[in-house]
């Protein structure tokens, strides 16, 4: 269990058994306009990357659990999908060209990372094993579109910076 103090100053909590950053809607200050859009824009993104690696980081630790994942780390997994997937798809329109088709594509991914997951809470035994493997599959799939979302927005930024 996480200390409400602590909690409050790292920005984690817990759910489940797994704990997971905290989802915090913060803008810059003392900025000017300009800035403050793109900053924003950068910091959605990265939220969107670091909750994507959360997720996936909670799936393998649940597939890595000794006594196997329970029904809450499940349900909790479940919950961390869906507003994954959420935060990824509302920060497609801000994106640039060819950051959207990688974001698209780890919404495909975190989608049916969603659908494995609920099929694992739904099954047990081999079926429960295989659907958990391709929750896990797909969201290192989703991670890593992710993470290429950031570095072609990153390039299309330092494109047209002059130099």
């Amino acid at each position: 269990m996480i200390c409400r103090d602590l909690e409050g100053f790292t920005g984690l909590v817990e759910i489940g058994s797994i704990t997971m950053g905290r989802v915090y809607n913060s803008s810059p200050t003392g900025e000017h306009v300009m800035g403050k859009m793109d900053t924003n824009v950068k910091d959605a993104l990265d939220h969107v990357r670091a909750t994507t690696q959360e997720l996936h980081g909670a799936i393998s630790d649940a597939v890595a659990k000794r006594g196997g994942a329970t029904k809450a780390d499940l349900e909790a997994l479940a919950q961390k999908a869906k507003a994954v997937t959420e935060s990824a798809k509302g920060s497609i329109s801000t994106q640039h060209d060819a950051a959207k088709k990688h974001l698209a594509d780890a919404v495909t991914h975190l989608e049916a990372t969603q659908k494995h997951v609920g099929e694992s809470l739904k099954s047990s035994g081999q079926a429960f094993q295989t659907s958990i493997q391709k929750a896990l599959a797909d969201a290192r799939a989703s991670a890593q579109k992710v993470s290429e979302a950031v570095a072609a927005k990153r390039s299309a930024i330092s494109a047209k910076t002059p130099k």
